[in-house]
């Protein structure tokens, strides 16, 4: 459907006129010009739960486990004419990324007074859905960065991470630098900074539940109880510690008890087994995704023969049946993405873009 736009009529309101003759008709305006964004995924989280934010107020709030790949990419490109509420998306299902890209152009087109227009957007990656990786925020960010860039901006974070938290309703805090950070991911905010960097961890990874894709937003928001509050506040005051002393059998104590916890919702069938193999192979504790079906198995590479306890926990996940999905190293300095992403079914690469 077309919508005709009214021609002036030029003999009631002739143009103005200059010294030289008439003055130049103006050129219209050309939208912005093809744009990209990337964003990172994470493994889940090491800590989730409620904690007091600085004026005392209960929040939801999580500490990610950051990995480099897979990622999501995307592509903007704006189109003229357009409307700035019409962006179409490629895959058609990822109507969060839409929303996010139709924010992004509103808040760009402003900050620099050029046409807010439409345009289409199109996604490419290899970060599984509904495993508890953030994907949704994954595309959501690369949207956000895509469409900015079109407009030749860079985002603040506190900027895209509000973006995301309206595309969404709630977010992870890819939008960050690597710092490990409490954030409160309904809100968009951060709670606190725990220091400049995770201790380094070596991660077994491997899938719960079968692998099932988890509704995050379907999960029930529990109460917080006084005994909750201090519970978590406990679990945050020993990752501040771990952070800062780089301490990761300290980090792995917390992420454990966590996810413990976490099992009163999640109710994992495999969770006792993956504890129970996690201390005989020598880990310091496990992680898992408190909304999806991502868990790692957490050891500490500073002690000595760390790569044999990783392969023994790989054959251990083995003979439970837990399907093993990567091997990588997290936190610290040199921290490095594993070279694929390994379900029950076959090993997705990092440029692999059907599991979406």
């Amino acid at each position: 459907m077309t919508t005709s736009v009214p021609v002036p009529d030029t003999a009631q309101d002739p143009a103005p006129r200059t010294a030289f003759g008439a003055a130049p008709v103006p050129a219209p305006a050309r939208p912005p010009a093809p744009g990209t964004g990337h964003a990172p995924s994470h493994h889940g989280e090491l800590l989730q739960g409620v904690f007091l934010d600085a004026a005392g107020r209960p929040c939801a709030g999580l500490v990610t486990l950051p990995v480099a790949e897979p990622g999501t990419r995307a592509d903007f490109t704006p189109r003229a004419g357009a409307p700035a509420g019409v962006v179409g998306v490629v895959p058609a299902d990822r109507t969060k990324a839409a929303r996010a890209a139709r924010l992004a152009v509103a808040v760009c087109a402003a900050r620099t007074g050029r046409p807010a227009h439409g345009g289409v957007l199109r996604l490419a990656g290899g970060v599984p859905l509904g495993l508890g990786m953030g994907s949704s925020t994954s595309d959501v960010l690369a949207a956000v960065r895509a469409v900015a860039d079109a407009y030749g901006l860079r985002l603040d974070a506190g900027t895209t991470a509000r973006l995301a938290v309206r595309a969404e309703r709630a977010s992870d805090p890819l939008m960050l630098d690597a710092r490990p950070v409490l954030f409160a991911q309904r809100e968009g905010r951060v709670l606190e900074v725990l220091g400049p960097a995770l201790p380094p961890l070596l991660v077994v990874g491997c899938l719960l539940g079968g692998g099932a894709p988890v509704d995050t937003l379907a999960l029930p928001v529990p109460e917080a109880t006084a005994a909750d509050l201090r519970f978590y506040a406990r679990l945050r005051d020993r990752l501040r510690r771990a952070v800062t002393g780089q301490d990761a059998a300290l980090l792995g104590r917390v992420a454990t008890a966590s996810a413990r916890r976490a099992q009163r919702r999640l109710r994992h069938p495999e969770f006792d087994a993956l504890d129970a193999l996690a201390r005989r192979t020598g880990a310091v504790g496990l992680q898992v995704s408190h909304s999806g079906a991502v868990a790692g198995v957490l050891h500490d590479p500073a002690v000595p023969g760390a790569a044999a306890r990783a392969e023994a926990t790989r054959r251990a996940l083995a003979a439970q049946g837990i399907p093993y999905t990567r091997t990588f190293t997290a936190g610290g300095a040199n921290a490095r993405p594993a070279e694929g992403f390994r379900t029950a079914e076959r090993l997705w690469t990092t440029t692999d873009c059907s599991l979406h």
